[in-house]
């Protein structure tokens, strides 16, 4: 372009508005020569504004642009995203934190808030959620509900029978390797419960891997280390295994933070869910932390619970109520019985859930099933009292949870403050009835959501261990239900000459203590490899039925190898025990890290060895209670910060025994003391002695004179030998790995082979499913294409554009494609589809390209010709503006001026043509050309925008008469009324009077900050000093 000029290419121009060919029209703001000059100046700059205004939206490069980025960083935003997974025994929820959406429920495909925890599993297709509940009536056998209920249970289980009494429709398979069930849909298809929920997780996940998921509180380790495996085939990272208790807990105390303080507040929560019924008493207080100073604490204080009182027991009396009344209905009548039929008892269920829901707001209901059994409908009256003489019983059992909570936290009823339902079916009129009475207050709470809060406790707890997100603390200290100790056998001599075995019990982690923490216990009189036992402690607060429910009461067996030999490698050191080291993790699972044999000698270490640094930093040491210098890991050593544990609880030791359960903490007390704050690491040693550590290897009293003296000396000559003062011995500690042996005695984990197989098994079910939605979207793709296609040939607007032999070649495509979509596309794969509707879209382009171009051409031309108006009205005002304030040069306006009459010519000219041509012909004026003239005109336009909006005026040259020139825009009108008419026969140019130094100082300080650097400001500058001659001539006279 001339004079090298750059163009702003994201311009957009101004909107349509004009009729094509109208006139241009001069608007409020345009330039007229009668106007003065500053309404010139003034109206440029409206019609500037004006023109900003009308811009046109990005061109479609920079949307695609934009699109790409959006994408990039909502890929972004998925992998910092975590979730939580509230899986509750009827129904699921999901919330997601991620950025710029906190803490929110996801839908679901149904756009609903929760999802049915029911699966569907047939041979070539698989549903989920409300699909799958859907499908319960038509196929019962193929529909799993429930199924939580098996996890980390052995076929002898009672909740495993009661399971088949509940739905006998399932057949449930012997797995002898494991002693669990799985689900024999099919010979062919047969699934664990962990595979089915695994399936429903890998449906619930999202695009996220990150989750924590709730539990009931009550789970043991089987349970829980089954749900940790149903995840691992669903490939999600589990952050944590929270108590939806504990889930509950926090989400009622993060957004109630402000009303926590110091004063301990105890809340009970009463949680009765589908399956079962949980009790909870929570302290909530500021405590002091560390790192974050004085922030909130909900702790869990005690639990109760019962396992199958719930929601899903009182739907199962009212459905057999429900099929006992419709026998009694067609008795006599020769038919056989309801309870044998699998789809009338589901659809008995599922009114039976209804029905619960209607009698928690109304006295009485008439159930109603169209078509139950035998094309027999069925209706009955049920009032709320027949169905609470149904559940009396259960009604019976909805105190003991709180019992059960009061007894283990030690409370009374007098220290609970506030008791809040949660769970659906607490909605039950009678469920309240008989807990008030219990609790012995005037009222329940009701102030929190009953369905989502756990979920939105959990994400919040998501949030907090994700490294993405900074949340404001809350400490969540979860308790033990169920407490683990440590059992082992020792020969032990009570005579002389008599041996005999005595059977040793240590309390690993006591009932109601915290987690997660750390402990470890010392077996000190053992020198060869032995074994010992990992169990539940005392379970005597669990009734016989939950003993029988809860399983077996042994955990592991571990087995030791290698203690004998660590005792040979080590034959001049002190043994301080045989060390198993047990992690209660963050999900309640236990887990054995490591078991160590510990070796102890005194080391003398001579003044040789030391420089003079090393000196200093043992001198620093001792200043803080140092002690001990740990050894390096090649000498099999272990650092400090390795045996840092939390605290211990309720491992008392009895007299007389020999193993002794410590924290790592109090062993760390004895061995080590904290480190000097000026070395590089808290538990490392300065190098002179790290080095001669290491040089002892296994021979630490046979170290070499000369190779201490050059560790020693090392950057400092040593000292003579009468300045040398001898050193008391230190403590060197040896760690030797003990090898383990795991034998799990209350369920076997899945071998890593066929947990792999079970992950690969959903994978390929997953990629099946994803095949076959698309197969069937491209099905539908193309039929819904022939019909819309046949219909729009009978359209006047297609009709047009199109001859009658064209309307039927297309017409016998489609009908041809119809025909074989009807006979072979059922067995058509999702290429031939795709294939069939390509070519299908390939003819019809060109009918389809003429009748959108006629539909854009009103909108575009007039677009058109809106651009056209608007920027000749701006080259028109442009070349108004005085030559004195003009900011446009002759070749930016001649340019403009070029490009709009090219336009004109161009787009009458093409619509011409376009007028000459019959309408079934391609047509010549295109939108797209269209578009491209107005890019080509809005680039000229915006680049004299841009040049005006950061133009600035011209500085006013100063008149020779002396006078003024015209003051700019901005100035007011009171600085030009106070200007000081000099007297008579003076003139503005005569000379001030001289003032003293200072006050001409203060006055041009002053006057700074006034000026405005247009034209005029000279002259006011000049003007006050005149003004302060005429004062002082006043003073004189």
């Amino acid at each position: 372009m001339p004079g090298g000029r750059q163009r702003n290419l994201d311009a957009a121009g101004p909107e349509a508005g004009a009729a094509p060919g109208a006139a241009p029209s001069l608007p409020s703001g345009s330039f007229t020569s009668s106007l003065s000059k500053k309404t010139k100046r003034r109206h440029c700059r409206d019609t500037v504004e004006a023109m900003v205004r009308r811009q046109r939206p990005r061109r479609l490069a920079c949307l695609a642009l934009m699109a790409v980025l959006l994408a990039d960083l909502l890929a972004l935003s998925d992998t910092l995203a975590v979730m939580s997974v509230d899986l509750g025994s009827e129904s699921m929820k999901v919330a997601i934190v991620k950025p710029g959406v906190p803490m929110e429920i996801v839908l679901n495909k149904e756009s609903r808030r929760k999802t049915p925890v029911t699966v569907t599993l047939k041979e070539n297709e698989r549903f989920f959620g409300d699909s799958a509940a859907s499908m319960a009536i038509k196929n019962p056998k193929a529909t799993l509900r429930y199924f939580q209920h098996l996890l980390g249970k052995q076929e002898n289980n009672p909740h495993v029978a009661l399971y088949r009494a509940r739905f006998p429709e399932h057949e449930l398979g012997f797995d002898p390797q494991r002693q669990t069930v799985y689900f024999q849909i099919s010979p062919q298809l047969q699934f664990s419960p962990e595979e089915v929920l695994s399936m429903l997780l890998n449906y619930s996940q999202q695009p996220i891997k990150d989750a924590v998921i709730t539990v009931p509180a009550f789970f043991n380790q089987a349970e829980r280390r089954a749900v940790l495996q149903a995840a691992r085939m669903a490939g999600l990272k589990v952050l944590q295994l929270i108590n939806d208790n504990t889930a509950t807990a926090l989400s009622y105390g993060v957004f109630r933070r402000k009303d926590i303080n110091t004063t301990a507040q105890n809340i009970m929560f009463y949680d009765m869910g589908s399956g079962s019924t949980v009790c909870t008493i929570v302290t909530y207080q500021t405590v002091k932390t560390k790192d974050a100073g004085l922030q909130p604490q909900l702790q869990i204080r005690g639990v109760g619970f019962d396992r199958t009182l719930g929601g899903l027991e009182m739907e199962l009396r009212l459905r057999e109520h429900l099929a006992g009344l419709f026998n009694e209905q067609r008795k006599g009548q020769g038919t056989k019985d309801v309870r044998e039929n699998p789809r009338a008892m589901a659809k008995l269920l599922r009114e039976a859930n209804r029905l619960k829901t209607v009698l928690s707001a109304n006295a009485d209901h008439m159930a109603q099933i169209e078509g139950l059994m035998d094309d027999v409908d069925f209706k009955a009256k049920v009032t709320r009292a027949e169905f609470e003489e149904l559940c009396a019983d259960l009604f019976e059992r909805v105190p003991r949870p709180v019992q059960q909570a009061l007894q283990s936290a030690q409370m009374n009823l007098d220290e609970i403050e506030q008791v809040i339902l949660v769970g659906g079916a607490t909605r039950v009129p009678k469920v309240q009835e008989v807990l008030l009475k219990a609790v012995g207050k005037e009222e329940l709470g009701k102030n929190i959501n009953a369905d989502e809060a756990a979920a939105m406790g959990a994400v919040y707890q998501a949030a907090a261990l994700s490294k993405a997100f900074k949340v404001k603390p809350f400490v969540v200290r979860d308790a033990v239900i169920y407490p683990i100790l440590v059992e082992f056998t020792r020969e032990v001599e009570e005579e002389p000459g008599v041996r005999s075995l005595k059977h040793n019990k240590r309390v690993l982690f006591s009932r109601m203590g915290p987690y997660p923490q750390r402990k470890v216990i010392t077996f000190n009189r053992y020198s060869h490899d032995f074994n010992f036992h990992i169990n539940y402690g005392d379970l005597g607060f669990l009734g016989p039925e939950d003993l029988r429910v809860f399983g077996s009461q042994n955990l592991t067996t571990v087995k030791l190898k290698g203690v004998g030999e660590s005792f040979k490698k080590y034959p001049d050191y002190e043994s301080k025990g045989i060390k198993a080291h047990f992690n209660l993790d963050e999900s309640g699972v236990l887990s054995l890290d490591r078991v160590e044999s510990v070796f102890e000698t005194l080391v003398e270490d001579s003044p040789e060895e030391e420089s003079t640094l090393t000196k200093l930093g043992n001198t620093i040491s001792s200043l803080f209670g140092g002690g001990s210098t740990p050894d390096t890991k090649e000498n099999g050593t272990d650092t400090v910060q390795e045996e840092e544990e939390g605290p211990a609880e309720g491992s008392k030791d009895e007299p007389g025994e020999q193993a002794e359960l410590k924290e790592e903490a109090e062993a760390r007390a004895e061995d080590t003391s904290p480190p000097p704050p000026s070395e590089p690491k808290g538990d490392a040693a300065p190098e002179g002695e790290k080095a001669t550590e290491k040089d002892s290897g296994e021979k630490p009293e046979a170290q070499k004179p000369s190779e201490k003296g050059e560790v020693g000396s090392e950057g400092v000559p040593p000292a003579p030998e009468e300045g040398k003062k001898q050193k008391p011995a230190r403590k060197q500690k040896m760690v030797e790995e003990i090898g383990v042996e795991l034998v799990v005695l209350d369920l076997p984990d899945l071998p890593e082979d066929e947990l792999a197989h079970s992950a690969q098994k959903l994978q390929d079910l997953t990629l099946r499913d994803l095949e076959k939605q698309e197969r069937e979207k491209a099905a539908n793709s193309l039929e819904a294409f022939i019909f819309e296609t046949q219909d729009k040939l009978y359209q006047s607007e297609y009709q047009e554009v199109s001859t009658e032999e064209q309307r039927e070649d297309i017409s016998g495509r489609l009908s041809a494609t119809s025909t074989w979509l009807e006979d072979e596309g059922f067995g058509a794969t999702t290429v031939m589809l795709k294939e069939k509707l390509a070519e299908l879209k390939k003819l019809c382009q060109g009918l389809f390209f003429r009748v959108e171009e006629r539909k854009k051409w009103p909108e575009r031309l007039s677009a058109l010709d809106n651009l056209l108006n608007h920027s000749s009205m701006f080259l028109k005002g442009a070349r108004l503006i005085p030559e004195m304030d003009q900011i446009f040069t002759e070749v930016e306006m001649t340019t403009l001026e070029k490009v709009i009459n090219e336009t004109w010519a161009w787009k009458n000219a093409t619509v011409a043509e376009q007028a000459k041509l019959p309408a079934t012909e391609k047509p010549v004026l295109l939108s797209k050309d269209i578009e491209a003239k107005m890019m080509a005109l809005d680039r000229e336009v915006q680049y004299l925008l841009n040049k005006a909006k950061f133009a600035k005026p011209r500085p006013r040259p100063k008149d020779k008469n002396g006078t003024r020139a015209e003051p700019p825009l901005n100035a007011s009108t009171s600085d030009q009324g106070e200007k000081v008419i000099p007297p008579p026969g003076q003139t503005e140019d005569a000379k001030p009077v001289s003032e003293p130094e200072k006050e001409t100082r203060s006055e041009s300080a002053d006057s700074e900050p006034l000026e405005l650097g247009g034209p005029g400001a000279e002259s006011e500058q000049k003007e006050q000093p005149t003004g302060q001659k005429r004062t002082l001539k006043n003073d004189e006279l």
